[in-house]
């Protein structure tokens, strides 16, 4: 997601030259470098610095090694129920959706938390 570490120095080398080309391989989550790419910045921040970007941008969204939503509930069915799933993965829309899924497939309490929210788990 070029959201922090080493593989910056990657992109910041790249991205100012035209010859270049830059993959970005399975899901871009919303507020990543990535996603900024994915959806035709033309400027990123790195490193205090804007790095313009002249690289071609090629986006491959489907290749994932994440487990879809049916997968993730099939994995479920072979665990013992909890007392509460929360769902703290993924944009919101999604949370949401896959919390509806397990509660409706599995009948668990499933939950998405806010933002900031704690949760005491025992």
């Amino acid at each position: 997601m070029a959201t922090g570490g080493r593989v910056l120095h990657h992109p910041r080398r790249v991205l100012p030259d035209a010859r270049n080309a830059v993959v970005i391989v399975g899901f871009a989550a919303e507020g990543t470098r990535a996603r900024d790419l994915v959806d035709g910045a033309r400027t990123l921040k790195m490193f205090g610095q804007y790095v313009p970007v002249r690289a071609e941008i090629a986006n491959v969204p489907h290749f994932s090694a994440h487990a879809d939503a049916g997968q993730i509930v099939d994995w479920l069915r072979g665990a013992p129920a909890p007392n509460t799933t929360y769902m703290v993965h993924g944009e919101p829309g999604a949370a949401g959706a896959l919390r509806d899924r397990i509660d409706q497939e599995l009948g668990w309490t499933t939950v998405v938390p806010r933002t900031g929210e704690a949760v005491l788990v025992r």
